[in-house]
Formats: C-alpha cells, structure tokens, sequence
C-alpha cells in the first residue's frame, strides 16, 4: 500500500487509542491490529522483538498506574501504595496501549522502505511550505538518517570488536560499569560519523546538488482506490470507537 496511507492511519491509530474507554474499544482495535498482522505475512516474532526494548518502559508506566492510581474499590493498601479496582483497570489498559502501538509501529516499519517512509512524509508535510519549512530539505535529512541507522550500527559493532580486542567488557559488571565501558565507543563513533557526513557532503556538491526544489523523483508514490478504501474503513472504525 501507499506509504502516505501507512503513516495516516498510524497517526490516526496512535490519536484514536487515547479515547478508548472500554473493553468492546480495545477488542476492536485489537482486531484490526491482528488483521493487519495477519495480512502482512510476517512472523509473530519479529512484533515481539520491537516490544522488548520498550518491555521495562511498559512495566514502569503499569506499576505507576497500579500503585499510585486510587479508587473507590480498594484491594490491599500498605502506607501511600494502593491496588484498587481502578489502577488495575489504568494499568491494564496502558498496558494494552503500549502493546497496540508498538505493534502499529512495527506493522509499519516491518512493511515499508525506510525512503518510501521519507517520501510519504515528505508528501504529507507539504502544506508546511505556506509557513516557510523547508519540506525538502527536512526530508533529505530523514532520508539520509534512515540510511545511515544501519551504516552506523555496523561501525559500532566495528569499535567494540575492536575494544574488545583489546580487552574491554561490555557484558560484565554493575550497570554503572557497563555504562561507564560505552563511553570509549562515542568519540571513534562521532569522529567515524563525521567522517561519513563530510564524504557525502563532497559527493553531493560534486554532483551539483543545491536543494530540492524542481528535482525529478525516481521512486512516485501511487495512491489506489485500495488506498482510498483503506482510509475509509479505518475511519470508519475509529468514529465508531469514539462514539
């Protein structure tokens, strides 16, 4: 699909999510969420691995709503720390809408080129141009920091080999230890980083680029009537769930 409609949705996703009030919005949300899982083809593995990162995140923001959230029906109470019926409520349904979000997220980022991401943006932030935004030039920027995630991580995994080698331990340790042993990774990174903008620089001056305006486009984004039908069932949905 359009890459355009992706983000739409993803946004309207993410504004929807927040008036959910019940467990008939969530089931239903839920659902749309799993279809698009499903329809995707992707493994159910890969939708777990983005949600662990953000797993002890998740587990903070549901024990501050467990704990601290009071209510009419009280379960067990020690000093100022309370576990009613409410914060239970709170806490399970932040939690579902974490894992909704990120499951979203990842539906869209598993699914869709990184520069297809940029060039829908790029499309969507137009009507910015009306107060002077230089559209073009902040999609250059997204597209070139999506690019180079990867290249990044590659040179980071090169200097810790390389401390590695020369007998620094990342694994063991306290945590401030472990902290403390990443600070050697930053400057070789921000000297490798620079180092890399500096070669791009050159390579785009020498090929007489100045900014975006006028540039023909080798990849044009297609919206289809499958889009258009899309966009409609899901806000379809979405009014239905707020209503």
């Amino acid at each position: 699909m359009d890459p355009r409609l992706k983000l739409i949705v993803n946004i309207l996703f993410i504004v929807v999510i927040f008036f959910l009030k019940n467990w008939y919005d969530y089931l239903i949300l839920g659902s749309v969420v799993l279809l698009g899982v499903i329809f995707s083809g992707v493994s159910i593995r890969f939708f777990l691995k983005g949600l662990r990162p953000m797993l002890w995140l998740i587990l903070f923001t549901v024990i501050l709503q467990l704990f601290f959230t009071s209510g009419e029906t009280v379960y067990w109470q020690w000093g100022w720390l309370v576990i009613s019926r409410e914060g239970l409520i709170n806490a399970t349904y932040i939690a579902l809408r974490f894992l909704l979000i990120i499951f979203m997220s990842t539906l869209l980022t598993l699914t869709t080129q990184p520069l297809a991401i940029a060039d829908g943006l790029e499309y969507l932030i137009r009507p910015l141009k009306a107060i002077k935004l230089p559209v073009n030039d902040v999609a250059l920027m997204l597209s070139i920091a999506l690019r180079f995630v990867p290249k990044l991580m590659d040179e980071t995994t090169k200097i810790m080999n390389a401390q590695r080698a020369r007998g620094v331990d990342f694994n063991n340790g306290s945590l401030f230890k472990r902290v403390k042993a990443l600070i050697p990774l930053l400057i070789p990174l921000m000297m490798s980083s620079l180092d890399i903008a500096t070669d791009l620089t050159t390579a785009m001056i020498s090929r007489g680029y100045r900014d975006g305006e006028g540039r023909s486009r080798f990849r044009i984004l297609k919206w289809r009537q499958r889009d258009s039908w899309t966009l409609l069932g899901f806000v379809i949905v979405s009014i239905a769930v707020m209503i």
